[in-house]
């Protein structure tokens, strides 16, 4: 009996040690380390991408799940034939407006030309007109001058020949000349009157073709107009081709095709999602820390962490970011305690952490773990 007592000691005795050993030992390591298994690989470069600006059906996938994409590669090609026949038929809009602004060059240089001939003929014609009239003016004067000459020697030869000094037919001659000049002085009249009247109608016509000049006013505002329009063309047309290359769908950055959202042969829209492109060479550690555990972790804190597809892989990292609110202060639909009626609930702060070691190439996005990060 006394045996049985004394080895039952002795077990009592092993079992309290070892509970003490591993009680100092859990206590060391919650002192000494923040755990938790809220632990998750992420990346900073993870995009679901898809056609902007343009929609269409579907004609080409080059890419499935897990492949592995280059920055620019080709992943996918939406039907674009419809922005093509628009765009064809803008070039022939523009074309035609061109040929337009060309006829109305061709007219505005033609019309110019004939203002400038028709104008210089008027001015000719004008100072022809004028040059004949003043020549006139001087020959009247002329004539006037004789005929107060032969009326003078009318009244002396008149004088004489009722004397019978003369005869008759000087007489006669005298008054026929005078009257000769009398009417060539009438005749020279009628021109000045009628070469006066052509000056006034080659002035009006002078001053009517240049009037004239408003039609290229009016051709260059025209012009103005199509060069305004040809323009507009212009942009749409350079705006349709950009969605036309917009119909191709590339890669943004080196990565793996995580998921295909759509099959061949379907029709999208502008903004849907196409592929999910998850790049590999920018992965980060994400905890949710319970806020109790928080205490003496600080930025550049060593980590040790497994993930749950590698159990017996150890990896190394540092505690890169701690961010400044509690991860539920980033959900879209925030608790509401206005009320003052709720359970208390421990608060996970989100901790960013930096992979600095192990075998990076087995990681992948999406993992989930445990980490301890000694504080």
């Amino acid at each position: 009996m006394g045996k049985k007592i004394k080895i039952a000691l002795v077990l009592l005795t092993i079992g309290f040690i070892i509970f003490v050993v591993i009680a100092t030992w859990w206590i060391k390591a919650r002192l000494e380390y923040a755990s938790t298994d809220a632990f998750f690989i992420k990346s900073d470069t993870i995009s679901n991408v898809g056609f902007k600006r343009v929609s269409g059906k579907v004609i080409q996938l080059n890419f499935k799940e897990g492949d592995r994409v280059k920055k620019g590669d080709l992943l996918a090609v939406i039907d674009d034939s419809d922005y093509r026949v628009k765009a064809e038929q803008l070039k022939y809009e523009i074309q035609s407006l061109e040929q337009q602004a060309k006829s109305l060059d061709d007219k505005s240089s033609k019309t110019s030309s004939d203002i400038i001939t028709s104008t210089k003929m008027q001015t000719d014609k004008v100072a022809a007109l004028k040059y004949e009239l003043a020549s006139s003016k001087k020959s009247i004067e002329e004539i006037d001058i004789l005929i107060a000459q032969s009326q003078k020697d009318m009244e002396r030869y008149k004088v004489l020949y009722e004397k019978n000094a003369i005869p008759k037919k000087s007489y006669e001659d005298i008054a026929n000349n005078l009257e000769t000049l009398k009417k060539k002085r009438e005749s020279l009249q009628l021109k000045i009157e009628a070469l006066g009247k052509q000056i006034d109608i080659a002035e009006n016509e002078k001053d009517m073709i240049k009037n004239n000049r408003y039609i290229i006013s009016e051709i260059s505002k025209n012009k103005s107009s199509i060069a305004e329009k040809i323009n507009s063309l212009k942009k749409q047309l350079d705006d349709l081709n950009n969605m036309i290359e917009d119909c191709k769908l590339y890669a943004p950055f080196d990565g793996v095709v995580g998921m295909k959202y759509v099959d061949l042969g379907t029709v999208v829209s502008s903004g849907n999602f196409i592929y999910s492109i998850v790049g590999d060479k920018n992965l980060y550690g994400y905890v949710l820390l319970e806020e109790g555990k928080l205490k003496g972790v600080d930025v550049g804190d060593k980590a040790t962490f497994i993930v749950d597809a590698y159990p017996k892989e150890r990896f190394e990292g540092e505690v890169e970011a701690i961010y400044p609110a509690s991860a539920a202060t980033y959900a879209l639909v925030p608790r509401d305690i206005s009320a003052g009626e709720f359970t208390k609930v421990s608060q996970r702060i989100p901790i960013r952490i930096k992979i600095t070691g192990g075998k990076l190439d087995l990681l992948k996005v999406g993992m989930g773990g445990e980490i301890k990060i000694k504080r």
